[in-house]
């Protein structure tokens, strides 16, 4: 089974090859071991600069751009945080593992199926300190948010806590672009100098273009600045710490926008991120990568350049021609249930065409959420024009009370994902392969959300955000929609 899902998803890193690229590597660089920071953004699409935003300007995410390589198909493996970590942590899919349902297991006593572990285990064995940094003073929070239980996920929370000379793994997990606390999500903002002007943006089409979109938009930019700020702190302390040249930075988003039909859904906006690498002496300074990356290629590609070998169970395959294997043909992500919210979508999507398959089509995409309805001003402004029938669902079809079976989309000609092409003739035998390859991946990688999780998980999850979000009802009131 190892050796049909390596071939299938384009191949995991032979141990024997990942120590002979490691040592041609570090040839010229002596013995020393690399260090390896993962700078974690959360809730980050790639809304940069450097990514080509006219609407934003990020000097320290572009200066890493610059001394690196920027990819441009980097995709998680699920658009909420908590599969998204647990998946990125192990270099398994989160559905392959049981920690696919949003903050599942949370003092259950749930563990990690045999074999599986987490990568700060390999490191540790291997003599690295590891760390997820958050008393340094680089902005960084002391955020797991795993699915699973574990006794000792880090080591510590700063670097410079461990044993002279040596190497270690770190996480700088930055807050910021995420929401604040309802009803002043953007409040934290409010002390950047000269804020985005909301008159000067343009949000994405698949929300209306008004005044209660494009201010909070803006918010979001400023979030992302503010996120910018920080990634240079981390960066300037690598050079202080005189670092830099010994130190490979990966910067990348947990998953996509904190915005409406963007995280928690499987279109680009929830699970492209950006994803930049800096390994000095051994990624060309400013190239573009254009191959398909899951982010749970990153575990892989940590451990292969630490010289460490990449366990045969891992699902991640290692980038930067560390491994045998081809590039990949798909990326695969999903989303389940996601607070008191029960979903189950799949999607698989290759260089030009995003399959999405709907389990409960029956149901709206945006079934009730407490959360979503106080903290996202963008979707109580639809749901208004909606009521009083100032827009559709023939133009936002996010807006619509059921939802196809199959959705189908061109991103080259359609980057938003708004005309659903599964019922297009001409475009039938692109829908059957890539079904037929989510179908493939479902069987092969044992995909746990098939299996229903115990209604009274939901049904905990909606008495407390019943009780953390009691304005929600009064939202729902002021529209007349009904609370399930």
């Amino acid at each position: 089974m190892a050796t049909t899902r390596r071939h299938f998803l384009g191949g995991l890193t032979a141990a024997a090859s990942v120590a002979s690229s490691f040592q041609q590597a570090c040839s010229s660089a002596g013995d020393d071991r690399w260090n390896i920071v993962w700078i974690i953004a959360d809730d980050l699409s790639p809304d940069l600069s450097c990514y080509g935003s006219s609407e934003v300007h990020t000097p320290n995410i572009d200066r890493l751009a610059a001394e690196g390589a920027r990819f441009g198909h980097a995709y998680v493996t699920c658009p909420v945080c908590s599969p998204s970590r647990s998946a990125l942590i192990t270099g398994m899919y989160q559905t392959s593992i049981g920690a696919h349902g949003h903050r599942s297991h949370r003092g259950d006593g749930f563990r990690l199926p045999v074999p599986v572990r987490m990568i700060t285990d390999y490191f540790r064995e291997a003599g690295y300190y590891t760390v997820n940094d958050h008393e340094s003073g680089l902005g960084g929070r002391n955020k797991t948010d795993f699915n699973f239980e574990h006794e000792r996920p880090f080591d510590g929370r700063d670097w410079r806590d461990r044993n002279p000379g040596q190497p270690f793994y770190a996480q700088v997990n930055i807050f910021e672009p995420h929401r604040g606390r309802p009803p002043d999500v953007w409040a934290f903002t409010e002390g950047l100098e000269d804020p985005t002007d909301p008159g000067a943006v343009s949000p994405p089409a698949y929300y209306p273009q008004d005044e209660i979109s494009r201010r909070d938009w803006a918010g979001y930019l400023d979030a992302v600045r503010m996120l910018d700020e920080k990634v240079g702190r981390v960066l300037d302390r690598l050079d202080e710490d005189g670092l830099s040249e010994r130190t490979v930075v990966i910067f990348f988003g947990d998953h996509g926008r904190p915005m409406p039909r963007d995280k928690q859904f499987l279109y680009d906006g929830g699970i492209r991120v950006p994803l930049i690498i800096r390994w000095p002496g051994h990624v060309e300074p400013g190239s573009v990568r254009d191959e398909l990356v899951s982010s749970i290629d990153l575990s892989a590609t940590s451990l292969a350049i630490a010289g460490i070998q990449v366990p045969e169970h891992m699902e991640g395959r290692a980038l930067l021609d560390l491994g045998e294997a081809p590039d990949r043909d798909y990326i695969f992500s999903a989303r389940d249930r996601c607070d008191e919210t029960v979903d189950r979508i799949r999607a698989v999507r290759d260089k030009r065409y995003k399959y999405i398959r709907n389990y409960h089509p029956d149901r709206p995409y945006m079934q009730l959420n407490r959360y979503k309805e106080v903290s996202y001003p963008i979707w109580r402004q639809m749901s208004r024009m909606r009521l009083h029938g100032e827009v559709d669902e023939s133009e936002f079809p996010f807006l619509a009370a059921t939802r196809p079976e199959e959705e189908l989309y061109d991103t080259q000609s359609d980057p938003d994902e708004l005309q659903n092409l599964a019922d297009s003739a001409e475009h039938q035998q692109v829908l059957t392969q890539m079904a037929t390859a989510l179908d493939l991946w479902i069987q092969r990688y044992g995909d746990k959300g098939e299996i229903p999780e115990d209604p009274r998980i939901a049904a905990e999850w909606e008495e407390r955000m019943a009780k953390t979000y009691p304005e929600a009802y009064e939202i729902l009131a002021e529209r007349e929609t009904p609370w399930k």
